[in-house]
């Protein structure tokens, strides 16, 4: 019985208070001093409900409970860049193909697994091609004839019969070397030797020994390393500020505290219609080779020096979805909902183009507390102390208390009700 009598005590304790919070949130105290703000109450809980964001007081000590710091709107250079992400590609430029223009066969591998590092004019594969040995045999003979002829209509012919077949070996990608050796010996070879066109990486071999070549085949591929490319993705609302030539810093998870430089080389003239980005190619140093395709980038773009202009901290900015608010102190010590146009963020600051002056007092922390409280359309608290305004250097000033000795606590600020003496 004694603890059924305790849970009763208990439970009507809970519904006191709620009924006494409901109460207080309603404006539904009676007495002479609920009637006289009666009707102020029921217009500023009727622009609570409709939305409309109302001027705040709050106390010294309730605002150090929330949190609440001033700073001061400021006008300065807003340094903006541009983050994003990438993949290290190839160089194009730097990429070479091996691909015979005769039918053949492989008689030997030289080069014979994908990563090899070659240079240029350094043997691949030994090709066997019966196209091949028959031009070697003509030209063979017309430097016989060449030799043989002397002089006159007969020479004329010989030369030009020699230089018909050093042409259709030289059209084969025969070396001129090799042309030349050729010309020199008296019996054709089985087999051609194909060299790599320039220096770099095999990044791809289509062949083994035997194997049958066909005209056009890519038997090898060959890229330049000592350079290579970053396709990034940049979103579309930051394509204005990359330009070709930007200078850029790249770091990559293989090497942590590294920066690499680089510079936009080209911006791609289309917009993905699924991501909404636009790909932008930079350029990148590799003498080392440390730098290898496929591997993940972060990418920083420093865009030009803007002028200056007014910048909060993005804390201070409140997005309800329908506007942009700032809570501004008023002389009168109330935080006043401001409707703001803001523009670009660059770190911890965020620029704002309409709304507020510079050198105005703003809330930079609790903007969300703060706004809980001017949707309801009410004044918490007493007017014995306020939010604090002083500033201090380069960081958002704490709440300090305000001494209001000689005010007359009685009255409520236009617009505003205070509710701290409701009971």
């Amino acid at each position: 019985m004694i603890r059924s009598k305790q849970g009763l005590v208990s439970f009507g304790l809970v519904a006191a208070a709620v009924a006494l919070v409901g109460f207080r949130i309603a404006g539904g105290e009676s007495g002479p001093a609920a009637q006289e703000a009666e009707g102020h109450d029921h217009a500023a809980m009727t622009a609570g409900a409709a939305g409309e964001r109302q001027p705040v007081r709050l106390s010294a000590e309730d605002g150090r409970r929330i949190g609440v710091a001033m700073t001061t709107v400021q006008r300065r250079v807003l340094p903006v860049s541009v983050s994003t992400v990438g993949v290290v590609a190839y160089d194009e430029t730097g990429l070479a193909t091996v691909n015979p223009k005769v039918t053949g066969w492989v008689e030997r591998l030289h080069v014979e697994f994908t990563g090899a590092r070659v240079r240029a004019g350094q043997p691949l594969l030994d090709l066997y091609s019966p196209a091949l040995v028959a031009a070697q045999e003509e030209l063979i003979l017309a430097a016989r004839l060449v030799r043989e002829a002397g002089s006159g209509r007969a020479a004329d012919n010989a030369a030009e019969l020699l230089e018909s077949a050093r042409r259709r070996l030289s059209y084969w990608d025969v070396p001129a070397e090799e042309i030349q050796a050729i010309e020199a010996s008296t019996a054709p070879r089985k087999t051609v030797t194909l060299y790599a066109p320039a220096s770099g990486v095999v990044v791809e071999k289509n062949v083994v020994e035997g194997d049958r070549i066909l005209p056009g085949m890519t038997v090898y591929r060959i890229a330049d390393l000592s350079s290579v490319w970053i396709e990034a993705e940049v979103f579309e609302k930051d394509l204005g500020l990359v330009r070709e030539g930007q200078a850029a810093d790249v770091t990559f998870e293989a090497f942590p505290g590294r920066t690499f430089p680089g510079r936009v080389a080209y911006v791609y003239p289309t917009v993905s219609m699924q991501s909404r980005t636009g790909r932008v190619r930079l350029e990148l140093a590799n003498p080392g080779g440390e730098l290898r395709p496929g591997m993940y980038a972060r990418v920083r773009l420093d865009a030009p020096a803007a002028p200056e202009t007014l910048v909060v901290p993005r804390s201070a900015v409140l997005s309800t979805g329908r506007r942009t608010l700032v809570f501004m102190a008023a002389p009168d010590g109330t935080l006043v909902p401001q409707e703001v146009v803001t523009g670009r963020a660059a770190d911890d600051l965020i620029e704002i183009l309409e709304g507020v002056d510079a050198g105005a007092r703003v809330a930079s922390s609790a903007a969300f507390l703060i706004d809980a409280e001017s949707s309801l359309g009410t004044l918490a608290g007493p007017m014995d102390g306020q939010v604090g305004m002083d500033e201090m250097a380069g960081e958002a000033a704490p709440v300090e208390e305000v001494d209001h000795s000689g005010h007359d606590m009685g009255a409520a600020a236009p617009d505003t009700v205070d509710h701290s003496a409701h009971s």
